[in-house]
């Protein structure tokens, strides 16, 4: 038996602001150790027998954070899909489905979200080799989580009969929407009930009969996308017209709520879907006063909370209850009973135009990234990180001239026709329409601060001219 991995790795995040952006998604961050979500739920899978190497489903924007989240692990992908635009969970599984069938008729998909905390990754192991034991040839498995508490945020599952000696391994009655509070405690009184993780093992070639004979449409698209994907660099890119063609579906409401073939295993393996900042505080050990803190806090008679500094000193008095995250462009204060409404915070930021929804300050980039230092009538200053080894693209500038210092490490300077090497303390000026690239050829990180004078600065005044990341 070998089994695929396939890890869901989109969405914005919007419900963790400010700590995550559209730019930079909560399964991209390192939220409750060193390793970000998506290199835990990677890691959680990887010593297993049984497993291949993973399947990444992202977008495109986040495709060489998600490359290099694992490289630093050590972990080589089967294949990292590109999708153009999201479309939901079932487009997005039915083609890692069609990848894996090409590859592996046999295929046995275990579908993760990114973004999930499981702190009893023995138990999840324990619960996987249990439903695949119970698929026979044509059963879709669910895992149902055990509730703790009258959840108005979650899906839930109730079981029907179940089907092996076990007693752990049950059909789906029927899945049941987001309920209200009262709807919620009567499902918590009712053991029948089990919160919808969206976490699912199945054979690949089974989902797609279900997905044809559910959603035509959705499965020829998806069908389409890959068999006219083509790559880029290590990348997959699913064929943009074909994948924009699928109906965007979840595959909760695609296939799971209308087939008779779910199953469902009932689990109590310490999961969250770390969709809040209160769930976040929940699942980490808190000091005496039950507050979680990170960063550079004080705290004097404050309970119950989750205070998070990024960038400063940050001091909280008085307080009971309450959510603090400071960014070094942003800082949230929310009750913890109200962090449902973080979002609204983000739709007015993309209603009026703003940037803090989209970007930290620091924007992250193939070959490093850069952080905006200070800015004024036809100036900026920035500090620009280049990894070692990477090069930005060969480029020119109509309408802004560039003044670089390198602080530390080795650059090589392209401008014009010259190629020179820049140490510590040393300049370089780079005029408007002047063809230029920098590189770092070193073993360290390369970083210097760049003075941009013009009548215009945006990003967009960039011309490429050769890109080893094929950007356009």
């Amino acid at each position: 038996m070998k089994i695929y991995p396939v890890i869901l790795s989109g969405g914005s995040g919007s419900r963790l602001w400010p700590l995550s952006r559209a730019a930079l998604p909560k399964q991209l961050l390192p939220l409750i150790s060193e390793h970000t979500m998506l290199q835990e739920t990677v890691l959680r899978v990887a010593d297993w027998d049984e497993a291949a190497a993973p399947l990444i489903v992202c977008g495109n924007d986040h495709r060489f954070l998600v490359a290099e989240q694992l490289r630093q692990i050590d972990i080589t992908p089967t294949a990292i899909l590109l999708e153009a635009e999201g479309r939901n969970t079932a487009p997005a599984v039915a083609a890692a489905a069609n990848y894996l069938l090409a590859r592996d008729p046999d295929a046995l998909m275990l579908v993760l979200p990114a973004d999930h905390l499981i702190l009893d990754p023995d138990a999840f192991h324990t619960a996987v080799l249990r439903a695949a034991n119970a698929l026979g040839t044509n059963a879709l498995a669910t895992f149902g989580i055990v509730p703790s508490s009258a959840e108005t945020g979650y899906g839930y599952i109730r079981r029907g009969e179940g089907i092996d000696a076990s007693g752990r391994v049950f059909k789906v009655e029927k899945f049941v929407e987001k309920p209200d509070l009262a709807t919620a405690e009567g499902f918590i009184a009712d053991e029948r009930y089990s919160w919808n993780s969206g976490m699912f093992l199945f054979r690949a070639d089974t989902y797609l009969a279900e997905l044809e004979r559910l959603q035509p449409e959705m499965a020829a698209c998806s069908k389409a996308a890959v068999n006219e994907a083509y790559g880029d660099l290590s990348f997959c890119r699913l064929n943009e017209a074909a994948y924009a063609a699928c109906p965007a579906k979840s595959i909760d409401f695609a296939v799971m709520e209308h087939t008779q073939q779910a199953i469902v295993i009932p689990v109590d393996i310490g999961w969250s879907d770390v969709g809040s900042w209160s769930a976040l505080s929940d699942m980490q050990d808190g000091n005496a006063e039950e507050n979680v803190l990170q960063g550079d806090v004080y705290t004097d008679n404050v309970q119950n909370s989750l205070i998070r500094a990024e960038s400063r000193f940050v001091a909280v008095i008085g307080l009971d209850n309450v959510v603090v995250v400071e960014t070094k462009d942003a800082v949230l204060i929310v009750n913890k009973d109200q962090v449902q409404r973080v979002k609204n915070v983000v739709d007015f930021l993309k209603q009026k135009k703003r940037s803090e929804h989209l970007n930290h300050t620091r924007v992250y980039r193939p070959w490093g990234s850069y952080e905006p230092i200070d800015a004024g009538d036809r100036f900026q200053v920035k500090r620009i990180t280049v990894d070692p080894g990477e090069k930005l693209s060969l480029q020119m500038h109509h309408h802004r001239a560039e003044h670089w210092v390198v602080v530390t490490g080795t650059a090589r300077i392209t401008c014009g026709e010259t190629v020179k090497l820049l140490t510590e303390n040393e300049s370089i000026y780079i005029p408007i329409g002047m063809t230029h690239r920098l590189e770092n050829p070193g073993k360290m990180p390369l970083h210097l601060i760049e003075v941009q004078s013009g009548a215009y600065l945006g990003e967009d005044d960039i011309v490429r001219f050769d890109d080893v990341y094929q950007r356009a």
